[in-house]
């Protein structure tokens, strides 16, 4: 699978947990499965998020929704 394709993966999984209304869990989605590619595994948006989450940026699910598919 190519990087393009992993992120695409990636993001479709997170976007399971914003359809449920829960964008922790795809947060944790999102980082878990960008591990999972040596060429998305250091992704630095992975600390962008954490920190957009820790101050409360990231606490909807549409706030998250546009941050994964920021994504690229």
């Amino acid at each position: 699978m190519t990087r393009s394709e992993h992120i695409e993966w990636c993001k479709a999984r997170a976007l399971e947990y914003i359809n449920i209304g829960d964008p922790q869990s795809a947060y944790t989605s999102m980082v878990s499965d960008l591990g999972k590619h040596p060429e998305t595994e250091a992704h630095p948006a992975i600390m962008l998020g954490m920190g957009l989450m820790m101050s409360g940026q990231l606490s909807t699910p549409e706030a998250m929704k546009h941050f994964i598919n920021g994504f690229g």
